[in-house]
């Protein structure tokens, strides 16, 4: 059971308290549980009790003890303008950079500092087919997983961080995966591990379940007046990276390609934030046992996603979307780029990728030239997560590494939205 009170901005009233009913957990579920807590009020902070008791064979149960609890921020409701914080990141625990120490993984605690609204996790929130030797990482996590009960053990060796359980005991984070949840540069469909993965995700990260499609991650959040994030799922319904880029090659799936669209032309946010897990214009090819380009962009002799990008493209363009930014993360370093697709020399929307959280760096390698691309950065060498504060007329972007230094900051103002054709 859960219980929750409300506290006014000045932190001198609290609501009544509300309880959910009972829920009962067990190892068909790796006794984890997730709770719907309904009926809050936008732009609240609330108090979260978790108790938990033991119930018994003739269905008593012993006293609940107080388990868990936290505090959180519901967001603001769409007809209301107000600043929101918020940072993205992803790639947790990969080759070998794995939890060290009681704290885990301090990156947290820095990030908890900024008094977040809530935490875009873009995938890789931990490396199933990776090792972590110990020592130097905490024992507990030195195989690949490959069956239902190792992913489930490895999600768990994460959530064993300290640092990573006091962020969640104040920030809400949605998360969404990458390949590393499952394996290396993985294609839903075309993966037998695929629905293992997904179980031990949906267990240890709660995500809404859609009735009608009961294994749909893809979503929108609502921020506000001024802030929509459209936040997709690139491996779910993935054609392989090896296949020629025409127009049966897939990385969202028709269903999901036309929510996007829709979404994008009738969204009435100030900002539209597309939050991609593999960024759009880095060429990143994988090896001889996945090959093909894993990103949207292709490379010399490598195909990638590039003809179902420009269909997004294309929306953004020809109905004038004003205000698109995407957000990806994947490659272990920092690229930002501004975009310039219809070469009229101004840009028409901007990318910004970050990450490790805990990961090797990766190589750094330049935009290609598709989508004509101006680049702010381009900078690897240290762990790091982005830092964006949105309001009507702006829309500022930070990176800062596990010091909390910034090492790249952007500002972006408003441009006035425009009647789409045909609206």
């Amino acid at each position: 059971m859960a219980a929750w009170d409300s506290l006014s901005k000045m932190g001198t009233a609290v609501a009544p308290v509300a309880r959910t009913p009972l829920f009962t957990t067990g190892s068909e579920t790796d006794f984890t549980l997730t709770v719907p807590l309904e009926g809050l009020t936008p732009a609240t902070r609330y108090r979260l009790y978790v108790f938990v008791g033991t119930k018994g064979r003739e269905g008593t149960s012993t006293e609940a003890q107080v388990a868990a609890r936290g505090e959180f921020t519901t967001l603001p409701d769409a007809a209301n303008s107000a600043p929101v914080t918020f940072a993205w990141s992803g790639d947790l625990g990969g080759q070998g950079r794995c939890r060290r120490g009681v704290a885990g993984y301090p990156i947290f605690d820095v990030m908890r500092a900024r008094q977040l609204d809530f935490f875009l996790f873009l995938g890789d929130t931990m490396y199933a087919d990776d090792l972590c030797p110990s020592p130097p990482n905490e024992p507990g996590a030195d195989f690949r997983a490959t069956t239902l009960a190792e992913y489930r053990a490895r999600h768990r060796d994460q959530w064993g961080a300290e640092a990573l359980r006091r962020f969640l005991d104040s920030v809400p984070v949605y998360v969404i995966w990458d390949d590393h949840e499952v394996r290396d540069n993985f294609a839903g469909p075309f993966d037998s591990q695929t629905p293992v993965g997904r179980q031990a995700l949906r267990e240890y990260w709660p995500i809404r379940v859609t009735p009608d499609d009961p294994h749909r991650l893809y979503r929108t959040v609502r921020a506000g007046a001024d802030l929509e994030l459209f936040i997709l799922d690139t491996r779910q319904y993935r054609s392989r990276n090896a296949e020629q880029d025409g127009p049966a090659k897939t990385m969202l799936g028709e269903r999901q390609l036309q929510w996007l669209l829709s979404g994008l032309t009738e969204s009435t946010a100030t900002w539209k934030v597309i939050v991609t897990s593999v960024p759009l214009s880095i060429s990143k090819g994988g090896g001889a046992g996945v090959p093909g380009n894993d990103g949207w962009a292709g490379g010399p002799g490598s195909p990638g996603f590039e003809q179902e990008r420009q269909v997004f493209v294309d929306r953004i363009l020809g109905r004038k979307v004003k205000n698109v930014v995407f957000l990806a993360g994947d490659v272990h370093y920092v690229q930002a780029n501004a975009y310039d697709p219809n070469g009229d020399g101004i840009p028409d929307f901007h990318e910004f990728a970050a990450g490790p959280l805990s990961a090797a760096p990766g190589r750094l390698t330049p935009a290609s030239a598709g989508l004509r691309p101006t680049t702010l950065i381009n900078e690897s060498g240290y762990f790091n997560f982005g830092l964006i504060r949105v309001t009507k007329s702006s829309f500022d972007v930070r990176v800062l590494d596990e010091a909390g230094a910034t090492r790249f900051s952007h500002h972006l103002a408003a441009e006035p939205a425009l009647l789409h054709e045909g609206s």
